[in-house]
């Protein structure tokens, strides 16, 4: 957690609270705001100010930024601060090792910040009369589908759960295959948000939405609370404990995952806990659920989100397009004419 508050003009402040406490948005989103517009004021002001020339980025002190400063900077300005970031911008700011030029995505995420703090300006805060770069594009994205393991490699993973927490780690991945939970929302989990066969989920922005469990989640919570050991304490209700009696951490659980992933034989350099999140989309779509209800399932705030799942490949489609009988009709040698 930043304290973006101590380095920071007022109308950063204002636009971060505003995220924060009326939006609702989670505290890494907060972060990551802060940090992209901390290093776009950073940059103006070394552009505007020959006297910054030579000093290093993070050097640079942008507690003087306002609204008028805010007021002259033009889309032609954001334009130039894409190419910066697309050519000089340092990739890891610690390492010996970096190189130069963030990633499309990296730039495009970059821009979303920016739209969102002149919507800010323009439409909440009514700072500015118009959006300067309300025109502006985003780089565009090479598509790329997401990874997800198959039923078989599923199954396999579940099979390779063993050792003194065989119980919670089992649970931890049928609840991931089963309900596409992400991972925050995973080890966020308390005792009190399972009722019967539904369970209290709190996603992306603190929205509360409700997941069903089948036979397979109820099956692997009743055998892990079983042996979940009582604790008392600030973590007494979490659902999922480390081995220290305290809430699973998000490292740990990416390490079962690792772990699992690799005994079962499968590469845990491409797979991790937000690919079986994928791989439960896929298997619901694969397996007839409609498109709607796996949005609601994930949580998903926009359909196009889920409709992501809707272009990969699918087995069912292929055994689709072989059963239908002119699927094995070949075209009949005829004599050539002449």
């Amino acid at each position: 957690m930043l304290d973006y508050r101590a380095d920071s003009p007022r109308i950063l402040i204002d636009f971060l609270s505003y995220h924060e406490t009326i939006k609702a948005h989670s505290q890494k989103t907060v972060d990551e705001y802060y940090l992209d517009l901390r290093n776009f004021f950073r940059y103006m002001k070394q552009v505007r100010d020959p006297s910054l020339k030579d000093k290093e980025l993070d050097e640079i002190d942008i507690r003087d930024v306002d609204i008028d400063f805010v007021r002259t900077i033009t889309l032609t300005d954001v334009y130039g601060y894409m190419s910066y970031l697309s050519r000089d911008r340092v990739l890891h700011q610690n390492s010996r090792y970096s190189g130069y030029g963030l990633s499309a995505s990296s730039r495009a995420r970059k821009i979303a910040t920016l739209r969102s703090f002149f919507n800010y300006l323009t439409s909440k805060a009514h700072l500015l009369p118009e959006n300067p770069i309300k025109d502006i594009d985003s780089p565009k994205l090479q598509k790329s589908l997401p990874k997800y393991l198959t039923l078989g490699e599923s199954l396999e993973l579940l099979d390779a759960v063993d050792g003194n927490h065989r119980e919670r780690d089992y649970c931890i991945l049928t609840l991931f295959l089963n309900c596409g939970l992400r991972i925050s929302e995973l080890i966020g989990i308390n005792l009190n948000d399972i009722q019967d066969d539904a369970l209290r989920v709190y996603g992306k922005g603190n929205k509360v939405r409700i997941v069903y469990l089948n036979d397979a989640c109820q099956e692997a919570l009743r055998s892990y609370l079983a042996v979940r050991r009582p604790i008392a304490g600030r973590d007494a209700g979490a659902l999922f404990l480390s081995n220290r009696d305290q809430r699973i951490s998000r490292s740990s659980v990416h390490a079962l995952v690792k772990k699992y992933l690799a005994q079962a034989g499968l590469d845990s350099s491409q797979y991790s806990s937000h690919k079986l999140r994928h791989t439960a989309a896929t298997l619901m779509l694969q397996n007839g659920v409609d498109v709607k209800a796996v949005q609601e399932v994930l949580g998903h705030e926009h359909l196009n989100t889920t409709e992501i799942y809707t272009h990969i490949d699918n087995e069912a489609l292929r055994v689709a397009a072989k059963a239908n009988p002119l699927g094995r009709v070949k075209q009949k040698e005829k004599p050539s004419k002449g």
